[in-house]
């Protein structure tokens, strides 16, 4: 298992998508349950993470009086 923080948003998804797959199958003992949620959770919490960062990359292009781009501007959320 690599390094979660070190996990692009593309690799972490596809990591939680297997370990909630293995959960609700149900065919995990107690103790490898319990591990595969809290490695869930710690995926969870990068994709959210990586997805806050992306959002707060974007910006809107602000126009000048004439109608051309003359910068950009955060994105208002």
């Amino acid at each position: 298992m690599s390094d979660v923080d070190e996990m692009s948003f593309e690799d972490a998804m596809k990591e939680l998508e297997a370990v909630v797959g293995q959960l609700e199958r149900g065919d995990v003992a107690l103790e490898e349950s319990i591990a595969l949620y809290e490695r869930g959770a710690a995926l969870k919490a990068r994709c959210a993470a990586k997805l806050k960062e992306a959002e707060e990359k974007v910006a809107k292009i602000t126009l000048g009086e004439n109608g051309e781009p003359k910068g950009t501007a955060p994105l208002d959320a």
